[in-house]
């Protein structure tokens, strides 16, 4: 217990400077190992001899799916962990641990709802996201098992950011360090030793996705943690549940809308192109997926020293903390889309080299990437929204890239630029919507600070 808290005190005491290097290197770290549960799985399968390019087809048409699974773990978790960290900085322990029993309660209840759905109805499903007849079974193959694990994804994923909230970022890299590396050492055996095709891939994901939820669960039940699953805590709570799913509704809008925009653009490119476009969109969204991971991981290791600091009411460490992750995140996104746009082939090869599908990829990856400068500032102000519990803020911004910008945009521009309308989308929706998300911010802050730094302590 006395590591522990001095994790947590580290929060509100600690140069940030070292914080956000101590949190946010493993909290990097663990989302681009978090990418490679999915990633993995495509560039072995990508390379199956013969049917290589139908079956990446075919696995990517599941990402709907796989992305919905991980945006209900994200609405508990990401809506749940901020809360317990600010409660934490009130020195409100109770309160925090309630936060946690409520959200493990609710994401074994929406494990089994979301296993029976997509189990009933996997097949329309996929064939509405886009799927053909030559790609349909194999889509159905990875699904059906990936759905069948979805509690060890749902513990996995929801549970982490609480770890992760306290200050253990080391422990949190851990969960999805030890659950990838055993899906990569399992990919190869089930999908070319055992010739298990696509379902060697999504038994080998759901494996390790296993692996890691017995990790997130040992370590909330023993000595180190300050939160602990308790089952005194589990009841669910009105108030509770309210306080999670209104912060939480932001980062699951973020994620689920991803699924409604990989429905729009393949469903698309299979009207406007064929199954060669749908097949290079899986590879651009599987690269775009990598790519966005380290500042994703960024703003989530910034998360506990804002949410601690805006709860203890010390303003100055919030906004030095702020102005630190803005700026790094601006950089980061500047080089990223420098490696994308000036050596897009060697990101491609990964997944596959088929001479035909690799044209296609190169030139489309290039349009779409071509706003990828931009999305470190959405990221990062986004971030520091949800870390402050500013929920109707975090959901108009998670709502206006995906929803009311790039969908539409997707919808109509291809109507009059075929298959470049739909790559096209993607940079005006994240150009656009980074724009307004900055302004938003630099005004809503100011305003936000000089109310609170106006207000008693006990109004806080």
């Amino acid at each position: 217990m006395k590591n522990a808290q001095n994790s947590v005190n580290d929060l509100g005491t600690g140069p940030v400077g070292r914080l956000l290097v101590r949190l946010a290197v493993p909290t990097i770290t663990a989302q681009l190992i978090n990418a490679l549960y999915n990633i993995v799985d495509r560039m072995y399968i990508g390379h199956m001899e013969g049917v290589g390019d139908l079956a990446l087809t075919g696995v990517g048409i599941t990402f709907p799916i796989i992305m919905l699974i991980s945006a209900f773990a994200a609405l508990v978790g990401m809506g749940g962990a901020p809360l317990a960290s600010i409660e934490l900085g009130r020195d409100n322990r109770e309160r925090a641990n309630r936060i946690l029993n409520n959200a493990a309660t609710s994401l074994l209840i929406l494990a089994v709802v979301l296993t029976a759905f997509f189990l009933a109805f996997k097949r329309p499903l996929l064939m509405f996201f886009g799927a053909s007849e030559a790609t349909i079974e194999y889509a159905v193959r990875y699904i059906t098992i990936y759905v069948s694990g979805t509690v060890f994804v749902m513990i996995a994923l929801g549970l982490n950011a609480f770890i992760t909230t306290q200050g253990f970022a080391k422990e949190g890299m851990l969960t999805v360090l030890i659950g990838a590396v055993l899906n990569i050492a399992l990919d190869p055996l089930f999908i070319f030793t055992f010739d298990m095709g696509v379902r060697g891939a999504a038994l080998a994901t759901i494996l390790s996705q296993a692996v890691s939820a017995v990790w997130v669960l040992l370590f909330l039940t023993g000595k180190k943690t300050v939160l602990r699953l308790t089952l005194r805590h589990m009841p669910l709570r009105r108030d509770i549940m309210g306080a999670i799913l209104s912060l939480g509704i932001s980062p699951f809008i973020m994620q689920s809308t991803e699924s409604l925009v990989m429905i729009t653009l393949n469903s698309g490119l299979q009207r406007y192109g064929n199954d060669l476009y749908v097949g290079a969109m899986t590879i651009i969204s599987s690269i775009m997926q990598f790519m966005s991971m380290p500042l994703m991981g960024l703003g989530q290791g910034a998360q506990p020293i804002i949410s601690y600091n805006y709860g203890a009411r010390n303003y100055e460490r919030v906004k030095h903390t702020y102005k630190l992750l803005i700026k790094v995140s601006v950089i980061a996104s500047c080089l990223l889309w420098a490696a994308l746009q000036f050596f897009p082939q060697v990101f491609i090869l990964i997944f596959n080299d088929k001479p035909e599908l690799m044209e296609v990829a190169v030139h489309s990856l290039r349009i779409y990437m071509a706003g990828v400068f931009m999305i470190g500032l959405q990221f990062s102000c986004q971030q520091c929204f949800m870390a402050m519990g500013q929920a109707k803020t975090s959901l108009f911004l998670a709502l206006l890239r995906k929803v009311i910008l790039l969908i539409p945009l997707a919808l109509v521009l291809p109507r009059f630029l075929g298959t470049f309308g739909i790559f096209l989308a993607e940079p005006i929706a994240d150009i656009t919507a980074a724009s307004v998300t900055f302004l938003m911010f630099l005004r809503f802050s100011r305003k936000l600070f000089r109310e609170l730094e106006a207000k008693p302590q006990s109004e806080a």
